[in-house]
């Protein structure tokens, strides 16, 4: 096994290592963008009730992720490996549950609401038992610094192009059917279908290199002691904290776009532009993850990718708001914040690294899977609050909004975000101390280790 975790991985692993996060996309990306004026629009509940069932099952689905991360730990390692198979057989249940959460039965309003609380939650732990292998996966690839930020930037491409796609192909079927709910089956359903396909190319063309077989029954550690280690894993809980800011920045601005093109700039048809532009810029500036991680390394590179996009926000909110500066700046935000936003994947992975080093316990699982808890959590702050936060600025639906509106929604739109992506930063400054040359040690040493487990076994 060591043989193969020192070998480069080919650029056929990872192209197919990034369709996994294409796969997902396509299922994943459906309930982000349309399920909310799915359940206003068809299924016939409230927006109130819709942006409930987001909170509670993304909640829900934070603690779902762990009790996945967990049993998968658990798990013996399989002829198909630790965690391809829950990618191979747990895509087929994920894209039948991206379905169902698009279907409007005639239930009363009560059984409207219960079936979106339902089927939204197991759609989501459907999205756990797949997501968690597929992002512990990276980790068992390859031990190489700069092929596991391959991998990062690949995964980073295929979640832009997933959300790029997703957000231009879905509605045209839907508007091709004359009865919506018919449209949105197919709709959903192709997609779902697709990503069943990248999921299948995932799983075929990766493999796991980097494989440690217990000894025997007296190694085995209870779940609890495993959960406690985590509290000595400082890189992860530095990330941890550090996804937490940041993604909640960046889905808070995707949930007060519209509102800010509209009322301020006064053009709400620059969503299509915006969307294009953000997503393009960010595909293209994770090609440049890899060169700029052999230069500067993670850490740098990530803290320069979050001071570039806090620059341009803070630029943004300052200068009048006017469509070619907001687009520029936007540009230059956008380019700055794919390398950070590329990299927490390829960090989780040397975490694990850490992890086994400094307790002797290799646990993909449950340290993606706690990564992954804070991920969720921030999604669901990040779409309730802007609700809230609409209320105390004096918005006013479908009506001229007052000057301190205005300032609101902009504020809302760069300064909130800015200022959560700084403290995103100053954490990874103070806290993260998982440096290339620490690094590089803990994986010297885990070979030497891993050389004299191989020589006790065949003596």
């Amino acid at each position: 096994m060591e043989n193969s975790a020192q070998k480069r991985l080919t650029l056929k692993e990872k192209v197919s290592y990034g369709l996994g996060d294409v796969g997902n996309g396509f299922m994943f990306d459906m309930g982000q963008i349309y399920l909310l004026k799915f359940y206003t629009d068809i299924l016939g509940i409230s927006a109130y009730w819709g942006g409930l069932v987001f909170l509670v099952s993304k909640i829900f689905d934070a603690f779902a992720d762990s009790s996945v991360g967990a049993f998968i730990d658990k798990r013996k390692v399989g002829k198909r490996g630790k965690f391809r198979p829950f990618i191979l057989f747990g895509s087929i249940p994920l894209a039948i549950m991206t379905v169902i959460s698009f279907m409007a039965p005639d239930f009363s309003d009560t059984g409207k609401i219960a079936f979106a609380f339902i089927t939204y939650m197991a759609f989501g732990l459907s999205y756990s038992i797949v997501n968690i292998p597929y992002g512990s996966l990276a980790a068992s690839m390859t031990q190489d610094s700069v092929d596991r930020a391959s991998l990062g930037s690949y995964r980073a491409i295929g979640s832009q192009f997933a959300m790029l796609i997703s957000g231009m192909v879905v509605i045209p079927i839907v508007l091709y059917f004359p009865d919506q709910k018919l449209g949105y089956t197919v709709g959903i359903g192709s997609m779902a279908l697709i990503g069943v396909i990248f999921h299948y190319i995932c799983y075929r063309n990766t493999n796991e290199n980097v494989v440690r077989v217990p000894k025997k029954e007296e190694e085995k550690v209870p779940m609890s002691k495993l959960f406690k280690l985590l509290l000595s894993n400082r890189p992860l809980i530095a990330l941890c904290f550090v996804c937490l800011f940041m993604v909640a920045g960046s889905n808070l601005r995707t949930a007060v776009q519209l509102y800010y093109l509209q009322y301020n700039l006064g053009n709400p048809g620059l969503m299509s532009l915006l969307s294009f532009t953000s997503i393009g810029i960010a595909v293209i500036g994770s090609f440049f993850i890899p060169a700029l991680v052999k230069r500067l390394g993670k850490k740098k590179t990530f803290i320069i990718g979050l001071l570039i996009g806090i620059a341009a926000d803070v630029a943004n909110f300052v200068l009048p708001a006017n469509v070619p500066t907001f687009i520029i700046l936007l540009t230059i935000g956008s380019l700055g914040l794919s390398f950070a936003l590329g990299l927490p994947w390829v960090m989780v992975a040397d975490a694990v690294d850490y992890h086994e080093w400094k307790t002797g316990q290799r646990t993909e699982g449950i340290v993606y899977s706690s990564y992954s808890f804070f991920r969720k959590l921030a999604q669901a702050l990040a779409g309730f609050i802007p609700g809230v936060a609409l209320g105390l600025i004096g918005y006013v639906p479908n009506a001229e909004q007052t000057a301190g509106t205005l300032l609101g929604i902009k504020g809302l739109m760069f300064l909130v975000p800015a200022g959560l992506n700084l403290i995103a930063a100053v954490i990874l400054i103070v806290l993260y101390n998982l440096t290339e040359d620490l690094y590089k040690k803990i994986i010297d040493e885990l070979k030497d280790k891993q050389k004299v487990n191989d020589n006790l076994k065949s003596a």
